[in-house]
């Protein structure tokens, strides 16, 4: 890198691996990072790590099972559980090949058969029962841990719309006041300290429809698609990552940020509309109503290049 010395934020899982090895290495005097240990982002990355230890917790979580051959699979309580899916272990390299986050399997015998179709293709899958209840159930926790265990940055929010439908990324969320997520926020507390995390993170939680408990479903380990929104609402969590990267005082962000403001991913959130039951669908005129209120990622009028780069990308791919 043409920088003499820089300060680095991951925006992938792996990136956020590889950066959590410069404090120990040679290169740790040119870059700065706010890390925390190889090890921690491992448990929170790998997906049946990550169920193996929330077992271990008492925090709520959705059942999880790893799958390391068939008799793994005979062993799953398929009655008890309802709906089961297959879901990777490392969602980053599934998404880029399969292109989605999980796969439904009706019964035992279509779990084993898509359950091998994948395995024959070098993924390590876990199987999870489905929390119950829609997209708007889903809340999530954005935030920063520093050094010192304090958590100056806070920031939650709830999706309203995700694509694709089952299995998908935020398309449309909007801010929401801490208290509404009350326990969510003591079970990611609890789990940030036992894992001694420091950083950037973003929880994700489904309000499970049968008792109304928060379970956790994952935690990304970098800055997430939503990040600028969490700093136009004033929790910055990328400035709180520079500061203590560099050992620098982190000054805390107010808990009491603006509420009811929304962002959305445009032309995904265009396709979830789209893809909804139309007898379930939003009037269009309230639809038009959010989107003319909302933030967006890359479309402003203000700042258009980003948006018309992308309108044309979009364009390309679909005249080839």
């Amino acid at each position: 890198m043409p920088l003499a010395k820089a300060v680095l934020i991951p925006g992938a899982d792996d990136a956020a691996l590889w950066l959590s090895q410069i404090p120990n290495s040679a290169l740790s005097e040119r870059y700065k990072v706010s890390s925390s240990s190889r090890e921690s982002l491992q448990i929170l990355q790998d997906k049946a790590r990550f169920g193996e230890f929330l077992a271990q917790t008492g925090i709520p979580h959705p059942r999880t099972f790893t799958i390391k051959s068939f008799d793994d699979i005979a062993a799953i309580p398929f009655a008890e559980l309802g709906r089961v899916f297959i879901k990777p272990a490392n969602s980053q390299s599934f998404s880029r090949v399969v292109g989605e986050k999980g796969v439904w399997a009706k019964d035992r015998s279509k779990f084993m058969e898509a359950w091998h179709q994948l395995d024959e293709k070098g993924f390590k899958l876990i199987a999870q029962e489905y929390v119950p209840g829609s997209g708007a159930d889903h809340y999530l926790i954005d935030g920063f841990r520093d050094g010192d265990g304090a958590l100056p940055g806070l920031f939650a929010r709830r999706r309203e719309r995700l694509y694709p439908p089952d299995f998908g990324n935020t398309t449309y969320s909007w801010s929401i006041p801490l208290s509404e997520v009350g326990s969510a926020l003591e079970s990611l507390t609890m789990l940030l300290e036992k894992l001694q995390y420091r950083g950037i993170f973003s929880a994700e939680f489904k309000r499970d429809a049968r008792d109304g408990e928060f379970r956790l479903l994952e935690v990304n380990t970098r800055a997430w698609w939503y990040v600028e929104f969490a700093t136009r609402c004033g929790v910055n969590v990328c400035k709180m990552a520079y500061e203590d990267s560099l050992g620098l005082p982190v000054a805390p962000a107010s808990r009491n940020y603006p509420v009811g403001k929304s962002c959305a991913n445009l032309v995904s959130d265009i396709k979830s509309v789209l893809a909804q039951d139309p007898a379930a669908r939003s009037p269009l005129l309230t639809t038009l109503g959010q989107w003319t209120r909302c933030y967006y990622h890359v479309f402003r009028i203000d700042d258009p290049g980003p948006g018309l780069l992308t309108s044309w990308r979009l364009l390309r791919r679909r005249l080839a």
